[in-house]
């Protein structure tokens, strides 16, 4: 079993890869569409996608509950697949949230500008300037929505396995080339770590989405940890009576995990709507 994650620029043809990955492997490809689709499912407004999908947030958006609800539910949806194991995720910083586990691997897909370019004109029929736009644009809010969710800069190679160029190799290659990396590498050890710290990964965000998404607990930028048998619960919140009801609900569903809170109490803490 394996996640491989794929990370691309704009006319990289990086969904090419992966599809092609997905078919040499036997892989189950997790598109775009299907995480968007089971976003909205777990309950993210449809209407409110385009603010963060690989986008770079404004100011407004970036400091309003539904970022949190948008990064919590994407990964919640990632990890329903994950655990499902041997997929392969584009975008969407998959490689951040599945990085150090045992039997993730994570690939760059670029071209060269002139290839970008190229391709851009060619698809849409655009002119050079047009096509120039669309890159600045893409590479401006791809590195924007990383940096804003994840913390990385999604364009270090030291970030991924490996950083493969489509610009002077076919996307065939290309997926030959990282499934010829891949396989050797697999082994039951690594799956067994990997699904320890999938499961976990599981149950902790499924804390998380029912402090925000069922009982709309007042703690912000939340996110919980495992370690061991203890739940530790993260975040920023006016008051301690949030974070009291917060760990008093998730002692109730898991009964046999200690609860502790690592939640930062700051007065007027206020998000925006």
């Amino acid at each position: 079993m394996a996640i491989i994650t794929i990370s691309r620029q704009v006319a990289a043809h990086g969904d090419e890869v992966a599809a092609c990955l997905a078919e040499k492997l036997g892989y189950k490809f997790v598109t775009r569409q299907q995480i968007e689709s089971r976003i909205v499912e777990l309950g993210f407004p449809e209407s409110k996608l385009q603010k963060y999908d690989e986008r770079k947030p404004g100011f407004f958006a970036s400091m309003a509950k539904d970022r949190d609800l948008y990064l919590n539910l994407s990964q919640y949806a990632m990890l329903e697949n994950a655990v499902a194991g041997n997929c392969i995720f584009i975008g969407r910083g998959a490689f951040a949230v599945f990085y150090g586990l045992p039997n993730h691997f994570s690939v760059r897909v670029v071209a060269d500008e002139k290839t970008r370019l190229e391709r851009l004109e060619k698809e849409f029929d655009w002119n050079e300037k047009q096509a120039r736009q669309r890159i600045s644009e893409s590479d401006n809010n791809r590195d924007g929505f990383h940096k804003n969710f994840y913390n990385v800069d999604v364009a270090e190679p030291s970030n991924y396995n490996m950083v493969i160029n489509t610009g002077f190799a076919t996307e065939e290659f290309c997926a030959q080339t990282i499934a010829d990396y891949i396989k050797p590498q697999l082994s039951e050890q690594k799956e067994a770590a990997a699904n320890e710290k999938l499961n976990k990964m599981l149950v902790a965000q499924s804390v998380v989405n029912k402090l925000i998404t069922e009982k709309s607990i007042n703690i912000q930028f939340v996110y919980v940890t495992i370690e061991d048998k203890t739940i530790i619960v993260h975040g920023v919140s006016d008051s301690i009576g949030p974070v009291e009801q917060a760990l008093k609900l998730i002692k109730q569903d898991l009964p046999d995990f200690e609860v502790q809170s690592a939640v930062s109490i700051i007065n007027d803490f206020k998000m925006y709507h």
